[in-house]
């Protein structure tokens, strides 16, 4: 029997009107031929079916795209104007959040307290603030000879495909849909067919804020319709996040059709560096569960690997285990839940599939099991790994579930060579009583982002994110995640 707090929500969901087809041209298509199953990570039980968006809608909806585009509706109106929509797109969001939230809980498995409190606020702040910035990019003037004008222009790009993953679903989406709309681009939104129901219910509001027709559309379906997108030779730019495998092969769809841009955003392994100077081990033991448990591990940036010094690695282990028991999987509508189930049966046997193999290379001190069976849900108990060397499959794959690897080593020069031995480069950690120490390392370890004496904190819009090495090729967020979406275009004329 459900707890009260629990049964609370399920008796919500029976009164939700989930919407389920493509939204193309302003409209919800009545017309389908194939479906798929959307199911609830919680329990393992089915949803809603889910329209497939077909090969032909995926042309009607990049027609109709470019149309909107070259009709100037939206490309060329006034920037305050585009401010004000999109203002009121966030406006409409939040009038509807109970309901998003639900949704978004429901498909995905995230907790619900989580979406509550950080990733609707998150993405809803996000919308804002790339609405602000719609009025404030400038052409700018460069001096030349006095007889002529010189300006460099920003111009929208044209038909932008926003293909996004499953483990974030609404603030991946507001990542690629805030920056490219506010900066007059016509957005085809593909979410992840394991959790797409946030983004085909946002797209109606989005047209009640008074978005035209055509300038944002959202088309439910598997890897096949971000094939037809990528492929498209009438989109002008695919902006991904995902697995380093998908994002290649969008990169080799992009050189053999119009060579459009392509925005990745990719996988990661990122390492937690604890030097042997820093005292505050139970915060670190702290902070390193919750960088890898939180989310069921599905986390492009966790620091699913702790690179610490030898003389230490006993303590912090002994600090480490109680707090990580703390994160035992629990139902994503608990209010006392630290971590929900992975999202669906086939990651969960990946994961532990991942895990067997794991447990033939070094040491199992925590977890490595599935866990509330009976629920039929896709839950995992949160796993540690003690590892003899950081070159093994654990250490270097991207497992994307509640797995944590734990290197030791002697010497700086050791510890800055593992945290740079994987294929990735999106984040680190780097723990230390010593300023010198971070920054020294900082500067030598190979990622987009490095956090010292925290991790994951500071989600300062005005800081892009994004990877070095097969991590991306782009930034999100900050002014950066805009000027991505735009052309650089030389304007001469003679006085």
């Amino acid at each position: 029997m459900a707890s009260p707090e629990i049964q609370k929500y399920l008796e919500k969901l029976k009164k939700l009107n989930i919407e389920t087809k493509a939204f193309i041209n302003g409209q919800y298509q009545k017309n389908h031929q194939q479906s798929f199953a959307c199911l609830r990570p919680m329990d393992g039980q089915l949803i809603t079916e889910v329209t497939q968006t077909s090969q032909e809608q995926v042309h009607q909806a990049v027609a109709s795209a470019k149309q909107a585009f070259y009709s100037g509706v939206w490309s060329q109106a006034q920037a305050t104007h585009r401010k004000n929509i999109l203002m009121q797109w966030a406006s409409l969001l939040e009038k509807h959040a109970e309901e998003i939230i639900l949704l978004e809980s429901l498909d995905s498995g995230k907790l619900l307290t989580d979406i509550k409190n950080i990733d609707f606020p998150a993405s809803v702040e996000y919308l804002r603030w790339f609405a602000e910035l719609c009025d404030k990019i400038n052409n700018q003037q460069i001096p030349v000879e006095p007889n002529l004008l010189a300006l460099v222009a920003r111009e929208p790009i044209g038909v932008v495909g926003a293909i996004i993953p499953w483990n974030y679903p609404l603030l991946m989406a507001m990542w690629k849909i805030a920056p490219a709309l506010a900066a007059g681009n016509s957005v085809i939104l593909k979410p992840s067919e394991k959790s797409p129901l946030s983004a085909i219910r946002m797209a109606s509001l989005a047209k009640a804020a008074g978005i035209p027709d055509g300038v944002f559309q959202v088309l439910p379906g598997d890897g096949v319709v971000g094939g037809y997108l990528s492929r498209h030779p009438e989109v002008d730019c695919i902006s991904f996040t995902g697995s380093t495998k998908t994002g290649k092969q969008i990169l080799k769809d992009s050189a053999e059709t119009n060579l459009k841009k392509v925005w990745l955003e990719l996988g990661g392994k990122s390492a937690q560096v604890i030097l042997k100077d820093y005292k505050n081990l139970n915060h670190v033991a702290e902070t390193v569960a919750q960088t890898i448990f939180s989310n069921a591990g599905q986390v492009c940036d966790a620091g699913s690997r702790v690179v610490i010094h030898r003389s230490i690695k006993e303590q912090f282990v002994d600090l480490l285990l109680p707090i990580a028991k703390t994160y035992q999987p629990k139902h994503p509508f608990d209010p006392r839940a630290k971590m929900g189930p992975v999202i669906d049966e086939k990651q969960m046997k990946n994961i532990l599939y991942d895990i067997e193999k794991a447990k033939r290379e070094s040491s199992l001190i925590l977890g490595g099991q599935q866990t509330l069976i009976d629920t039929g849900g896709f839950y995992i108990e949160p796993t540690i790994f003690d590892c003899p060397h950081s070159e093994l499959y654990h250490t270097q794959k991207e497992i994307f579930g509640p797995v944590l690897s734990i290197i030791s080593f002697d010497d700086i020069d050791e510890a800055i060579a593992i945290a740079n031995s994987t294929t990735y480069g999106l984040a680190a950690g780097i723990w230390s009583d010593s300023f010198k120490n971070i920054y020294e390392i900082s500067k030598k370890i190979q990622v987009g982002t490095v956090w010292g004496n925290c991790y994951d904190a500071c989600g300062n819009l005005n800081l892009p994110f994004g990877g070095f090495k097969q991590s991306g090729n782009s930034k999100d967020k900050s002014i950066q995640a805009y000027y991505k979406y735009t052309e650089l275009k030389n304007i001469v004329i003679e006085l």
